[in-house]
């Protein structure tokens, strides 16, 4: 499977970008919708013109058709031929390269078993789930065994149970294959949970690339940081195993407990909507609660920003306006907050 290099691409929003897709790699391309990240998949597949070099390898690829590319496309609109059951919409780019019978066959009963979908053989696109019809469109796009797999915000019609499992499902599937892949998402928690590494995307630029620790903890500019969420940021002065996954870690006179992954941990990440504010004391254990005095409360796009001292830290928590009009706060007021365990990022 080739490693794949943009050299200076431009077209329409995307201005001179240059990024590198390692062998086997699963990238994913995060960034708000109009920043040009579905444009680089179609220069990728060459569905589009543009200016500047692709190669795949060593290869210049700029004038090699979309079809020899060697390339599986899943479209976020999925694009299943209404009139054709399951084994007949798998097998369509296998009949235009004229495979024979037995070996259509033979590849779409594989591709059949490894989804887990032999249920659906013939059943149509209309009798289908919205998850069933996802694994039905990722088969046919792994049909030509392709060394490419090209996914643009595949999971963004499904509610969220279906698209938590299948984004697990996903992963596992293409460490399996080892097809190098790039994947489109507006999503921080589905890159989170699949990528190899993050590409920001923005305003038609790659703002910045990095596993996703690096993206939280070191976010390289402004952009990338309130894209993600502006998240705190604290330094630990002590760290401490308590056992059953825990550890615990002091951070500006706060005592934190935080996932013990079997690393000291010097730094803990929090995004602002994380951190649960409360007016009253609120009832259960001692772990992760702590008073704090609101210092400034900022209001932008239907979002209150407050910043909380708490010890020795400066905290900022997000709340919907809806929530906070229901609230007495203020500058000056002290407040509860909670820190959610699952959402403390370790470094």
């Amino acid at each position: 499977m080739p490693a794949i290099k943009l050299n200076n691409i431009s077209k329409y929003v995307c201005k001179n970008i240059n990024l590198e897709i390692f062998n086997k790699e699963f990238l994913v391309l995060l960034g708000p919708n109009g920043a040009g990240k579905s444009t680089l998949l179609n220069v990728i597949a060459g569905l589009i013109d543009y200016k500047g070099s692709v190669f795949f390898g060593n290869k210049c690829i700029d004038k090699l058709p979309a079809s020899k590319r060697k390339i599986g496309y899943l479209f976020q609109d999925l694009y299943l031929f209404p009139h054709l059951n399951v084994f007949s919409n798998i097998a369509f780019s296998l009949k235009i390269e004229r495979k024979t019978p037995g070996e259509i066959k033979f590849r779409v009963e594989e591709l059949l078993q490894i989804l887990r979908i032999e249920n659906l053989l013939n059943r149509y696109p209309k009798e289908l789930s919205g998850g069933e019809k996802q694994r039905v469109a990722l088969a046919r796009a792994l049909a030509l065994t392709p060394e490419v797999l090209l996914l643009d915000e595949p999971l963004s019609s499904l509610d969220l149970q279906s698209s938590k499992y299948l984004r697990r499902e996903l992963k596992q599937l293409q460490k399996t294959l080892g097809v190098t892949t790039i994947y489109v998402t507006h999503n921080l928690m589905e890159a989170e949970e699949m990528a190899d590494r993050i590409a920001i995307v923005e305003g038609g630029s790659i703002e910045q690339v990095g596993k996703v620790e690096e993206i939280f903890f070191f976010p390289e500019n402004e952009k990338v940081s309130e894209f993600i969420g502006a998240p705190n940021i604290l330094d630990c002065n002590s760290f401490r195993i308590l056992g059953k996954g825990i550890a615990e870690v002091d951070c500006g006179g706060l005592s934190i407990i935080v996932p013990d992954e079997g690393n000291r941990v010097g730094k803990i990440a929090m995004l602002p909507r994380d951190i649960y504010i409360a007016e009253l004391k609120p009832p259960g254990p001692d772990v992760n609660r702590f008073k704090g005095i609101i210092t400034d409360i900022n209001i932008s796009n239907g979002i209150i920003r407050l910043k909380v001292k708490a010890g020795g830290n400066n905290l900022l928590a997000e709340l919907p306006y809806h929530i906070f009009k229901r609230m007495s706060l203020g500058i000056g007021k002290e407040v509860f907050l909670i820190l959610k365990l699952r959402n403390i990022k370790c470094l």
